[in-house]
Parts: structure tokens; C-alpha cells; sequence
């Protein structure tokens, strides 16, 4: 059982990792317009950023699970995406890469097709066929491992 100074010192990890993940969303997606999607959701707060605890692919796919429910269960008005930041586990870029397929295996499972797609970014993203260094995987980089939440619905409103 975690005693409190843990549980407050994970708590602070965790409100400080939002913070990045958050100033990351305004300065490079938002500022940099690589999302024109992104900036109404932040403004209205409408996207929720949630910072995975799971150490195990299994306990990571519940907490993607639980969240995609979440989105299920709530209005675009109140909830229009997640991200999903990851900074205890898949910091190696392939691991992350396969992950996606269960990621989008789950999504299908629930015959969520058609209604979520998942975006990725990672620290260390690279496009298939590009050099790791490449401009061009700059798009998808973030500070931790994330997997973006999105209502399809809402993207063909884009």
C-alpha cells in the first residue's frame, strides 16, 4: 500500500507531466498549427490529458480502454478527446509502435471502427521510410509516449 509522501510524490509526477504534456499541446501543436483540430477543444477544455500509471502493456490497455468508454459515455461538448501520455513504459520507439496494433486491435474488438481512431507521437517518432533525424518526424514528437483519443465524427467536421 503506497503511505502518503509516495502517493503525494506520484500525484506531483503526475500533475507535472500534465503540465508538460499540456504546455507541448499549446506551444507545438497549437502554436505551430500542425493540428488545426486542436486549438478549439484546448480553448472550450474539452480535451482531457490522462497520465497513465501502468508499468504492463495489460494494465495499459485497460487504462486506454476505461478512457475510450469514457468518451463513449460523454458528450463531444463536454469530452471531445483524450490523450493518453505514457511515462513509465514503451519509451523504446518500436515497442511503442507495435503497441499501436493492440491499441487499434481493442478499438476494433469493441467495434469502435468508425467511431475512434487513435493518432500517435512519441519522443522518439519516425515515419516509415524516413531517417530517424528527418523534419518531417517532428510532427508526431512529444515529450512522452502518447496515444491521441479521437471521435472520427469530429474530424470530418475539420
Amino acid at each position: 500500500m503506497p503511505t502518503r509522501s509516495t502517493q503525494e510524490s506520484s500525484n506531483t509526477d503526475i500533475n507535472a507531466i500534465t503540465e508538460q504534456v499540456n504546455q507541448w499541446l499549446n506551444d507545438v501543436v497549437i502554436g505551430l498549427n500542425l493540428c488545426p483540430f486542436a486549438a478549439k477543444p484546448q480553448r472550450n477544455k474539452q480535451i482531457k490529458i490522462f497520465v497513465s500509471e501502468a508499468l504492463q502493456e495489460e494494465a495499459l490497455l485497460e487504462d486506454i480502454l476505461l478512457q475510450l468508454i469514457e468518451l463513449s459515455n460523454t458528450e463531444p461538448e463536454k469530452l471531445e478527446t483524450t490523450l493518453v501520455v505514457v511515462p513509465n513504459m514503451l519509451q523504446d520507439f518500436w515497442d511503442y509502435n507495435f503497441f499501436i496494433d493492440w491499441v487499434e486491435g481493442l478499438i476494433k474488438q469493441q467495434d469502435w471502427e468508425g467511431i475512434f481512431q487513435v493518432a500517435t507521437f512519441h519522443p522518439d517518432y519516425c515515419f516509415g521510410g524516413a531517417e530517424p533525424e528527418d523534419d518531417e518526424n517532428l510532427t508526431n514528437r512529444s515529450p512522452y509516449p502518447v496515444f491521441h483519443l479521437i471521435r472520427e465524427e469530429s474530424m470530418e467536421k475539420v
